[in-house]
């Protein structure tokens, strides 16, 4: 049964949260946490914490299509609702598409640092995916 004991109190959560909005490993601050557009350092680089650990698999996609959709769609539909009928679709797809690519592109490495940071704070780890699983129930 999963309790509480496994949080640790030295994590600080907005510290955690922060650091991974800044694209920093959430335990140290220091090094990055991506070495690529998303790919997650196996180990930091400065403090040798495992950062592997923290499955940030489908959360951080997931966020990213909320965030824009209330972003960029929902304003986009609601201010463009006089000119969506009236303009080509040639001139509107674009207009449409590319304001929202770019929000997605730029907001998923933040928002999946966000959510490394938050599951450091929190002390999740692939280990625990065993108590969420169907096969636990049997």
């Amino acid at each position: 049964m999963w309790a509480m004991e496994t949080w640790s109190p030295s994590r600080s959560f907005w510290g955690s949260l922060w650091r991974g909005l800044r694209g920093r490993c959430p335990h140290c601050g220091d090094a990055k946490l991506f070495y690529r557009y998303l790919k997650v350092e196996p180990v930091c680089q400065h403090c040798g914490h495992d950062l592997d650990r923290y499955p940030s698999d489908d959360g951080p996609a997931y966020f990213t299509v909320l965030l824009v959709g209330h972003l960029v769609i929902v304003p986009f539909l609601i201010l463009g609702a006089p000119l969506i009928f009236t303009t080509p679709v040639w001139i509107l797809l674009p207009a449409a598409l590319t304001p929202a690519a770019v929000v997605t592109l730029a907001a998923l490495p933040v928002v999946k640092g966000a959510v490394m940071g938050v599951l450091y704070a929190l002390d999740i780890s692939r280990a625990d995916a065993r108590l969420h699983t169907a096969d636990a129930a049997e």
